[in-house]
């Protein structure tokens, strides 16, 4: 009878040895920061007896939008124009098919660095007839330093851990083996959560004579998490 032959001096090991002891670890990290954007909605509506009279006005109305959301510069990063749509209403008595009146609707975006001026900006456009203001959505940028600074912390947590149980073992670490991210060996993927939301819907009416204050927001703090599983090696206590 022959046993299996044992691994070769440089070849690894998925689980310590008497000579090799492994520890395995997870680090962890939670860090609330300020958010760096936030994004608004605009919804544009408007209302004609036939489709090119509702179609003018939606036009004439998303333009004024749209130039008073660029007019505040390098505040605004981003503008975007989603889903439009002009829908016949049809009369709800009598027989038949009547369209009563048309309806149209321009969907945009914005996204502001400059909260400032989102106050502001979010106060003049539901002064605006017909306009819906939903937001402000708070975020990070994918690019954010906060989420390197999460990960560096969570390795950091993670070797001050191990090291914790080598000293208790009257021992101390000899070699990082792993690091990886929770499931990267199974990575699924799951879209990022979005940024919070502090609920806010206006809808415009006749401006009135005197432009009204603006809206004083409080950024919402974003939390970023970041976890990871590593192993290292320590060397052989005497037990």
């Amino acid at each position: 009878m022959t046993s299996a032959p044992g691994p070769g001096p440089g070849s690894a090991v998925p689980y310590g040895t008497p000579d090799a002891p492994r520890i395995a670890v997870r680090g962890e990290a939670h860090l609330e920061v300020d958010p760096e954007i936030a994004r608004i909605g605009i919804t544009v509506t408007a209302r004609g007896k036939d489709r090119r009279s509702a179609l003018d006005d939606l036009t004439r109305r998303n333009a004024g939008i749209v130039d008073l959301v660029k007019s505040y510069g390098q505040a605004v990063e981003h503008l975007e124009t989603g889903a439009f749509s002009i829908t016949p209403e049809l009369a709800r008595r009598g027989r038949g098919e009547r369209v009563r009146t048309y309806r149209g609707t321009v969907h945009l975006t914005a996204e502001l660095s400059d909260f400032t001026a989102l106050g502001e900006l979010t106060t003049r456009l539901a002064d605006l007839e017909l306009t819906r203001v939903d937001g402000p959505w708070w975020a990070l940028r994918p690019g954010s330093p906060a989420h390197r600074q999460a990960r560096q912390q969570a390795v950091r947590e993670a070797v001050q851990r191990a090291r914790e149980y080598a000293e208790a073992l009257g021992t101390t670490l000899a070699a990082l083996v792993e690091i990886a991210d929770i499931g990267a060996e199974n990575a699924r993927f799951v879209p990022p959560a979005p940024g919070g939301m502090r609920a806010m819907t206006a809808y415009g009416a006749p401006a009135p004579q005197e432009e009204a204050a603006p809206l004083d927001l409080e950024p919402e703090r974003q939390h970023v998490y970041a976890q990871l599983d590593a192993r290292f090696t320590i060397k052989p206590p005497k037990l």
